[in-house]
């Protein structure tokens, strides 16, 4: 799918392909996010 509507969005230009694609293809800065904040440790349980 991401395939495809790189393809169509790259013949027509239509920007609702470009937000599947995008969709698609998700945001890895916000995955990297994402996983930081879950190995965040509560100030509760670091040791001082």
């Amino acid at each position: 799918m991401r395939d495809f509507s790189w393809k169509y969005f790259s013949m027509t230009g239509d920007v609702d392909a470009y937000m599947l694609y995008k969709e698609a293809v998700g945001n890895p800065e916000d995955e990297m996010t994402e996983a930081a904040e879950e190995w965040v440790v509560p100030e509760e349980q670091q040791e001082i």
